[in-house]
């Protein structure tokens, strides 16, 4: 069960989907993503995937650093193709931590853990 939002993030997860690249995100949607543990990328301003030449089809090799930080910029690059670069769009500590345990679920059930 879930709102058709609470979808829009699970059904990727399920799917095995690890990043999402837009234009622009709803703030709901966006913070479902985060919940879920998918990482939520933006194109920089004035790009999207028309003016890259992204039709869907293509595989990305993603460059995560291990030193994150909110809003920091992230190398996307199309195996085969052109490399470009995104916004990391985790907006606060609290949401990197939850990316790092694979979600808000594994986030809170380590806490409950670790607490016992």
């Amino acid at each position: 069960s879930g709102s058709s939002r609470d979808w829009a993030a699970k059904g990727p997860y399920l799917l095995g989907v690890k990043a999402v690249i837009a234009v622009t995100y709803e703030r709901i949607h966006r913070g479902n993503l985060v919940g879920m543990g998918i990482i939520p990328l933006q194109f920089k301003d004035g790009q999207d995937a028309d003016k890259l030449g992204l039709t869907g089809k293509e595989q990305f090799n993603i460059d995560m650093p291990a030193d994150l930080t909110p809003h920091q910029d992230i190398t996307v690059s199309v195996v085969g193709g052109p490399s470009f670069s995104v916004v990391l769009r985790f907006d606060t500590a609290v949401e990197l931590a939850y990316y790092r345990h694979g979600g808000i679920l594994h986030y809170v059930l380590r806490r409950l853990v670790t607490s016992s």
